[in-house]
C-alpha cells in the first residue's frame, strides 16, 4: 500500500478524500465505481492507509498540499504488507457472488468489535456488485447507524447492481478514464517500455490503467501485435476458415480475444484518422504507415465504419460467449467485404 501520490489521474476524487480527511469528516461508506482496472483498489488502500496513519499530519494550507501517510509507523507498514489488523478485505468463497453469511461473519459482526490498534475499522469489499441482495441488506444497518470507527469500501463496476437503500446512504466517487498521456508516461518509466509500445497500450486501454499495464507487461505483446497484422495484412487472400484457424492460434497467448480485437480496432481507427486528415502524429500504428496507407485508398469511410461496429458486436457476443466460430466468421465477413472487398 501506499499513499496518494501514487495514484495515476483521479485528481478530483483524491482531493475529495484527502478534504473529508482535512476537515475531520470522514463518510462512514463510500462506493468507488469504476470499471475493472480503473484503480478502485490502489485508491482504497491508499485512503484505508492514509486513515490509518499514527504519524499523519494535516498541512496547514490549501488543498493543493497532500495529504502524505509517513510510511514508517507501525501502521503504514502493516498496511503496506496487506496485514492491517483493521482494514479488512472481504472475503468470498463463491466466485460470482457475495453472500450474506460473507458480510455477517466479516463485517456485520466484526464491526461490533472496537478496533484492535487504529482509529477507524476500515472494511473493503471488492466487486461489490456481487453482493446478493441480502447481503446488501445484511450491511445496510451497519452503513445506516454504524459505531463511529467504521469505515466501508464498496468497489463496484457497476453501482447500478447496489440496491438503492445502498446507494442513497454512500458517498459515490465515479473513477473516470486515466488520459493516454499520463498512461504513456506510466509505462515508459515504471514499466520501462519502449514509446511506441506505450503508444499502443495507452490508446487501446482507453484509460484503463490496469489494462494497459497487463498488456505492457506481457511477454506475448509483440507476437500478438504481429499476428494482428499478418492478419490485417492478408485477410483478402484468405479463406474465412484459414482466418478462423489463425485466430485460435491467438488463445495461446496470455492475453485474451477481447484484447485482440481492441488491437485490430485501434488499427482500423488509425486508417479512418489517417485517410481524414493524412496526419502522420496522430495515428499509433506509425511503422504500419505503408500499409495504412494501401488500405485507405480501397476503402470507404461507410465501410470502416462497418468493420468498426462488427468488431464491437464481436467483443459483446463473445462476452455473452456466443460460439466462437461464428462470431470470427461474421467478424471477418464483415472485413473482407468492406476493406478488401
Amino acid at each position: 500500500m501506499a499513499g496518494f501520490e501514487d495514484i495515476l489521474g483521479h485528481k478530483k476524487e483524491v482531493s475529495h478524500l484527502e478534504q473529508a480527511i482535512r476537515s475531520g469528516k470522514v463518510s462512514h461508506a463510500y462506493i468507488f465505481n469504476g470499471e475493472k482496472g480503473t484503480g478502485k483498489n490502489m485508491l482504497a488502500k491508499a485512503f484505508a492507509q492514509t486513515l490509518q496513519c499514527e504519524r499523519i499530519s494535516i498541512p496547514s494550507g490549501g488543498p493543493e498540499q497532500k495529504i502524505v501517510p509517513c510510511g514508517e509507523c507501525h501502521s503504514c507498514k502493516q498496511a503496506a504488507s496487506g496485514n492491517h489488523p483493521d482494514i479488512i478485505f472481504v472475503q468470498h468463497e463463491k466466485p460470482a457472488s457475495i453472500g450474506v453469511d460473507d458480510v455477517r461473519e466479516q463485517l456485520v459482526g466484526d464491526a461490533q468489535i472496537r478496533p484492535y490498534n487504529g482509529r477507524y475499522k476500515i472494511y473493503i469489499i471488492s466487486d461489490a456488485e456481487k453482493m446478493t441482495a441480502a447481503a446488501q441488506n445484511a450491511i445496510l444497518k451497519t452503513i445506516e447507524e454504524p459505531p463511529d470507527y467504521v469505515v466501508v469500501l464498496l468497489l463496484t463496476a457497476n453501482d447500478r447492481a447496489l440496491l438503492d437503500t445502498i446507494r442513497s446512504r454512500c458517498v459515490t466517487l465515479n473513477l473516470k478514464p486515466v488520459p493516454d498521456d499520463v498512461v504513456k508516461e506510466y509505462l515508459m518509466e515504471q514499466i520501462q517500455v519502449p514509446d511506441y509500445q506505450a503508444d499502443i497500450c495507452a490508446a487501446f486501454a482507453q484509460g484503463n490503467i490496469g489494462k494497459a499495464v497487463r498488456l505492457a507487461s506481457s511477454e506475448d505483446f509483440n507476437a500478438i501485435r504481429n499476428s494482428a497484422m499478418k492478419l490485417i495484412r492478408n485477410a483478402g487472400d484468405m479463406e474465412i476458415s484459414a482466418i478462423i484457424d489463425y485466430v485460435k492460434e491467438v488463445q495461446d497467448y496470455r492475453i485474451s480475444i477481447q484484447d485482440y480485437l481492441d488491437i485490430l480496432a485501434l488499427w482500423y481507427r488509425d486508417m479512418v484518422y489517417y485517410k481524414a486528415t493524412k496526419d502522420i502524429d496522430g495515428i499509433v500504428f506509425k511503422d504500419e504507415l505503408r500499409t495504412i496507407r494501401e488500405t485507405v485508398q480501397r476503402c470507404s469511410y461507410e465501410g470502416a465504419e462497418e468493420v468498426m461496429k462488427a468488431i464491437e458486436t464481436a467483443k459483446m457476443r463473445l462476452s455473452a460467449n456466443v460460439n466462437f466460430d461464428l462470431t470470427m466468421e461474421l467478424l471477418f465477413l464483415v472485413i473482407k467485404e468492406n476493406i478488401h472487398g
